[in-house]
């Protein structure tokens, strides 16, 4: 019988609980919408986004029925659930994915309560609206069920984002390093702004050290929601006016694809109960971040019925918000929260990466959220546009120890039951480093993906210990299927339960399971695109039962791992008044395709084209050997040049293979060699997209054959910019750039 690992029994004089058969038929189709203005494509389920919430009491059964509408195929997974392996809803993991037009129905009993959510596991699906609400009351006889936290009036708060492109362009431009979405944000930290700011040595110590700007989410949203809208307004409880002396539960789950939220609210402090459908010792805070995928349940108190008070949902790089107002009569805003200090992030930044790609702790003991790096950004906390803290004070990074203001971090989480876990059980330990390459946008466990990996394999009722560092520059929301973890954090045997965790930046984190429920379960970070470039990790049971979903688990382990393997295109022309120059690209997590092209207008101009197939190297992925092809021509007669090396330079009239390397330098400068079938040697270094100001971009080319070239590109949309450039073999010429 599948049982909660902390499961207890009821008392005997109280009656138990008869579990009903709850079913729900859900029917997935497109739909359009217009959440920013534009007409877009979205998923709707029901007819509804999000998805209908859906509701259980322990001990009953579900029974789901997807009705898949659609003409591609999808799938549900029920995040954070103790559930049967094949009920998990991973394609080629789990189950089959649900094809076109075809129905699966799920069905697995509710052994836990608490506030969780479900979405779709296909694809970049969950982006567009397939995520919902999924509530498990506690029974009435639950020996836990607490007086002023489960008798009173809760409410299903999923958060989510909103973008205008298709996820899947989203997804390509991320991988293709596109600075679009900084612009949108205004958050390029350009040459110029560094200037303007009092800077530059932070910005020149920045790409000194081979690192892009500060990044603090991945992607621009059009808009944030909370349950599917902007703005959203409750006057009444149980059909009633909200008035003073009311408390509301909000049950909030991050439904997001990979913004973290901040949640504030204008009636003062608000206490936190639960935390991914887990009971907590209630804590009062003013703030807390919810990363992505996590849940909080929260109580906040009405103090006044003339008064409505603002539940504000910021996203983390403050570019967008939602709010849920509470209450009748005058408004009471919640405060805003202010624009990042990118360039004190990445004087940070600075400080933590060595020169070789790895971090430096800087002697700090990092762990649970307690030292958020970020903190130097928030005006709210430093109070001052450049930062006072010394690199010696140990508490800098702590929100809670240099501002007034309480934020919830996991240090200050207690579990109300005790969770501890069998002694009798064995121990298995293993550590995992978080790594990532934000450049190319790389991420991975132990640098590999989930293509490049092997199963994790377990035993059963063995205690499951993970001791997991973050090496990379990013954080990440560490996602354990159909298991809850205890989260170590000094709390003895009541360390709070969960099923995701945020890892920031060097920390070190130590979760612990019990290993009784067999299966395949992914273990992912839950930023979407992070995920969907494979960074996770799968845990599977020694000697366990074949899963009947799954008829073939090497072409299904095979296809699991075709999302990290995938190619991403990109291209650029500059259509200029002295030739057309331009490039290709197809690349993945390790290989790299690329052609580039200079036509000229005129025989005397040449032209060129250049193939180089090449794999990355090493963990930050700087060095890049490749095999090459080079066809070039130009109408320059008998006339002859020589190269650096005194060799006769072909570059007139060429046709031949190559091999060589590209290596990043610091500056960002890439450094190429290549040696010709002839013998001939090439040295190049070159540089795009040198951000001088916010728009404005430029590039230079310098080699052996004595080519060279500087260039200029200020942008003007996602796809569009106006060129200046001079080329050494095409002369000066404008131009329209191109790019996708």
């Amino acid at each position: 019988m599948l049982r909660h690992p902390l499961a207890t029994s009821s008392p005997k004089n109280i009656k138990s609980y008869v579990g009903k058969k709850i079913s729900y038929h859900l029917y997935i189709h497109d739909t359009i919408v217009r959440y920013a203005n534009k007409s877009r494509r979205a998923i709707a389920v029901n007819g509804q986004i999000p998805m209908p919430t859906l509701y259980f009491t322990e001990g009953d059964t579900a029974e789901i029925y997807a009705h898949n509408e659609l003409n591609e195929e999808t799938s549900l997974h029920f995040h954070g659930l103790i559930l049967p392996n094949k009920e998990d809803g991973v394609p080629y993991l789990t189950q089959l994915p649900i094809k076109p037009h075809t129905a699966h129905v799920y069905t697995f009993p509710i052994i836990q309560h608490g506030t969780h959510w479900y979405h779709s596991h296909s694809g970049l699906q969950e982006q567009i609206g397939m995520y919902g609400n999924f509530v498990m009351n506690k029974k009435p006889d639950d020996t836990t069920f607490t007086l002023g936290i489960d008798d009173i009036p809760a409410i299903p708060i999923i958060l989510s984002e909103w973008t205008n492109y298709k996820p899947e362009n989203i997804h390509r431009m991320l991988h293709n390093a596109s600075d679009w979405f900084a612009i949108k944000k205004n958050a390029t930290q350009s040459y110029a702004e560094a200037i303007q700011q009092g800077y530059i040595g932070t910005k020149l110590k920045n790409e000194w050290k081979r690192m892009l700007a500060m990044d603090v989410s991945d992607v621009y949203y059009d808009k944030i929601l909370i349950n599917g809208q902007n703005k959203t307004y409750i006057t009444k409880i149980n059909d009633r006016p909200i008035q003073a002396g009311d408390k509301i539960r909000l049950r909030i789950s991050n439904g997001g694809a990979s913004s973290y939220f901040w949640i504030t609210f204008s009636g003062g402090k608000f206490r936190i109960v639960a935390s991914d459908g887990n009971d907590i010792q209630p804590t009062e805070v003013d703030r807390l971040i919810v990363a992505v995928s996590e849940t909080y349940d929260i109580i906040v108190s009405i103090k006044d019925s003339n008064t409505i008070y603002e539940l504000l949902a910021t996203a983390e790089d403050r570019t967008q918000s939602a709010s849920y107002y509470i209450g009748n009569g005058s408004l009471k805003a919640s405060a805003s929260l202010s624009k990042l200090n990118y360039f004190e992030g990445m004087k940070m930044m600075n400080d933590m990466m060595r020169m070789n790609g790895r971090l430096d702790d800087m002697g700090m003991k990092m762990s649970l959220n307690q030292m958020d790096m970020n903190v130097v950004m928030y005006p709210e906390i430093t109070g001052s546009r450049k930062s006072k803290q010394s690199n010696q004070y140990p508490n800098r990074y702590d929100a809670n120890a240099i501002g007034p203001i309480v934020t919830m971090n996991y240090a200050m989480m207690k579990a109300t039951l005790n969770t501890r876990l069998p002694d009798s059980s064995r121990l298995r330990e293993f550590k995992l480093e978080l790594s990532g390459n934000m450049n190319r946008y790389v991420w991975s466990i132990d640098d590999r993906v989930v293509s490049e990996s092997e199963k994790i394999i377990i035993k059963k009722n063995e205690k499951v210990r993970l001791i997991i560092y973050n090496g990379s520059m990013m954080r990440h929301p560490m996602h354990l299927h159909g298991h809850d973890f205890r989260l170590i954090n000094g709390t003895g045997d009541y360390a709070p339960l969960k099923n995701i965790i945020d890892i920031m930046p060097m920390e070190t984190d130590t979760l612990e399971f019990l290993a009784n429920h067999e299966g395949d379960w992914f273990f992912h970070c839950h930023i979407l695109y992070h995920m969907m470039s494979g960074m996770g990790r799968v845990f599977t049971y020694q000697d366990q039962a074949a899963n009947p979903l799954i008829p073939d688990p090497r072409f299904a382990w095979k296809k699991l791992g075709n999302e990290d393997r995938r190619f991403h295109f990109m291209a650029a022309n500059d259509f200029a008044t002295n030739g057309n120059d331009g490039m290709a690209m197809l690349q993945n997590t390790r290989w790299s395709i690329a052609t580039e092209w200079r036509l000229g207008f005129q025989n005397v101009h040449g032209y060129e084209i250049e193939t180089h197939i090449g794999r990355y190297i090493g963990r930050m992925q700087w060095w890049m050997p490749f095999v090459g092809y080079d066809w070039r021509y130009r109408a320059h007669g008998e006339h002859h040049e020589k190269n650096w090396f005194g060799q006769i330079n072909t570059k007139n009239n060429r046709a031949l293979f190559s091999a060589g390397f590209d290596y990043t330098l610091p500056m960002l400068v890439k450094f190429q060699t290549e040696v010709f079938i002839d013998g001939n040697v090439r040295l190049q270094v070159y540089r795009e997209d040198i951000p001088l100001s916010k728009r404005l971009r430029a590039a230079f080319m310098y080699n052996t054959d004595k080519e060279y070239m500087v260039g200029f590109n200020y942008i003007t949309g996602k796809n569009l910019g106006i060129s200046a450039h001079y080329d050494s073999d095409m002369g000066w010429g404008t131009g329209l750039m191109v790019r996708y």
